[in-house]
């Protein structure tokens, strides 16, 4: 009769139980009974089951609210470090509360706050506070001219205090201080001599004149030197025209106009192009580039009455020079009519513009790694209690300290390789399942679920430093070539015309190829800009940049 009770029914009423009743109890009576067990250990588990699937779901519902707020507080996070700045990320969500409730706070304000030492906890031995190590006294550079200035000692100090006799001189007490000489400006008069014969028979001779120097701009008011001072105040310290405009009306009682200052910057941008055509060729010559791009207002005054937005492409090398395109859309047609046929390795962000139709059938597309780390870093700002983000940002941190090794070892290219193919493949192993692990725990739309994805759709151009050993893990080089731009663009506001951008590209490209060669910008183009439009052009690729360092270093 047991066999007909259900599963459940056997530790409610065990065998031994079952066979009693069966001996003491008629065997209808018996019957009736089992059968009632029967029934209500079936409706008890069927309650049981039916309990079961509401409390699944409900902590299904409370993990997906959970993850919604999650998310949600993401975006109110984002907001407000947008409101207050970049400081702000650097703060807890309590005190980003608090400032909603400071509604005169600055920028500033928030800055300071966020760079502000944490309070030490109460009970804490002064003695046991971790100090931060000084630096010690910076010195300044040696190859700076220095100028002795010698203070003698007093009368009194000059006269043994013990027996009166005078005292002798033997050795100094040195110091020294970063000095400047203000800016004196001054007009050179040129005198250029004349000469004839005298001789009545020699009349027809006339009158020669010594020769002009070759200038940047013939018959202009000012020397090439104030020429070059705009060009590098404007595009290196990022003064726009109308405040060099005023300095020069404070400082030397000149009244030079905007449009004539312009007029400077737009010829030397229109002399320079040709030599940024081959610095062009010299960077596609070679097997590496990397690439990056930033809008740029154009004032071009629409049918809305505002600027059109173009862009700045830069492509460049590390440790040689880096080439600005402007173009007035953020199209495709922009790196593919600038890489060309280009079959070496280019290394981007995940901008889909660089995907198909760019470079030459043989040209490899790698990604940087400081892209998904900054995915990540950014899920940290919104949750500092996310402890996988954390994890994927501290294994990729790892993945960087392989490289840092490399550079304080002055390893080359070879060597580094050998490091890499050494110590990452394990460590990559490590980061890619952490964060498919991740992806599946997270919102595909939260924070960390996008750096998940982003990460991992991304992965196979991220490996490709593998199989290159020139290639570097980041194209922070690239993006740091854009930071002049995006400050100075906050100065300058933007570009006077479509025309004129390829010519504002050109300075661009040479300014930044200087910084990058760590050249002298105004002595480059002291030596180069005077005579530059008579030079031939097989003479101009003689005067990139990188030629230009080498002619030096060789002579």
């Amino acid at each position: 009769m047991s066999a007909n009770l259900p599963p459940g029914a056997g530790p409610l009423f065990p065998a031994e139980l079952l066979e009693q009743l069966k001996e003491q109890l008629p065997e209808a009576l018996f019957a009736s009974l089992s059968g009632r067990v029967a029934t209500t250990v079936a409706t008890y588990e069927e309650q049981l089951g039916t309990a079961s699937k509401q409390l699944d779901t409900t902590k299904s519902e409370l993990q997906y609210a959970r993850l919604k707020i999650q998310v949600l507080e993401e975006r109110l996070r984002l907001r407000r470090i947008a409101k207050y700045g970049p400081g702000s990320e650097k703060l807890s969500t309590l005190q980003l509360e608090l400032l909603e409730e400071e509604p005169g706070v600055s920028r500033q304000e928030v800055a300071a706050e966020s760079e502000r030492e944490p309070l030490p906890a109460a009970g804490n031995d002064e003695k046991k506070r971790k100090r931060r190590p000084h630096p010690g006294r910076q010195t300044l550079p040696a190859d700076l001219p220095r100028v002795e200035k010698v203070i003698a000692c007093t009368p009194e100090q000059c006269v043994c205090g013990n027996c009166g006799k005078q005292t002798v001189v033997i050795g100094y007490e040195e110091s020294e201080v970063l000095k400047v000489k203000r800016a004196e400006y001054f007009v050179e008069v040129t005198k250029r001599e004349k000469r004839a014969c005298k001789q009545t028979q020699c009349e027809e001779q006339g009158v020669e004149a010594a020769p002009l120097p070759t200038r940047i701009i013939d018959k202009s008011l000012v020397s090439d030197q104030i020429i070059i001072d705009t060009i590098v105040s404007k595009y290196a310290d990022h003064s726009p025209l109308y405040r060099q405009s005023a300095i020069l009306l404070r400082d030397a009682g000149v009244g030079i106009s905007r449009t004539t200052m312009c007029g400077w910057v737009m010829r030397v941008g229109e002399l320079l192009e040709p030599v940024v055509g081959a610095m062009r060729k010299e960077l596609l010559a070679g097997s590496y580039i990397q690439a990056d791009e930033t809008p740029v207002d154009v004032q071009t005054h629409d049918k809305r009455g505002q600027n059109h937005q173009a862009y700045l492409w830069q492509y460049g090398t590390p440790g040689g020079a880096t080439v600005f395109d402007f173009r007035m859309s953020r199209g495709r047609e922009g790196p593919a009519r600038f890489l060309g046929n280009f079959e070496g390795t280019l290394q981007t962000d995940d901008y889909i513009a660089y995907e198909r139709g760019i470079g030459g059938p043989k040209m490899v597309h790698a990604a940087c790694w400081a892209h998904p780390r900054r995915r990540f870093v950014d899920a940290v700002k919104l949750n500092r209690q996310d402890a996988a983000s954390i994890r994927a940002v501290k294994l990729m941190d790892e993945l960087f300290a392989i490289d840092r090794e490399a550079s304080e070892a002055q390893m080359d290219h070879a060597a580094r390789h050998r490091l890499r193919l050494d110590k990452a493949p394990p460590l990559l192993d490590q980061i890619r399942e952490h964060i498919l692990a991740t992806s599946k725990t997270v919102l595909p739309e939260s924070a960390a679920g996008k750096a998940c994805s982003h990460t991992l759709a991304l992965w196979p151009k991220l490996i490709r430093f593998l199989e290159y050993p020139q290639l570097e893990l980041s194209n922070n080089l690239a993006e740091n070539s854009m930071r002049p731009v995006a400050i100075g663009r906050k100065n300058w506001i933007h570009i006077g015309s479509e025309q004129a951008g390829p010519r504002v590209a050109a300075i661009l490209s040479v300014v930044e190829s200087c910084r990058r060669l760590k050249i002298s910008v105004r002595d480059y183009l002291g030596t180069i800009l005077p005579g530059l439009a008579n030079t031939p052009i097989q003479r101009v690729p003689e005067l990139t940049p990188t030629a230009w360092i080498h002619s030096r270093t060789q002579s």
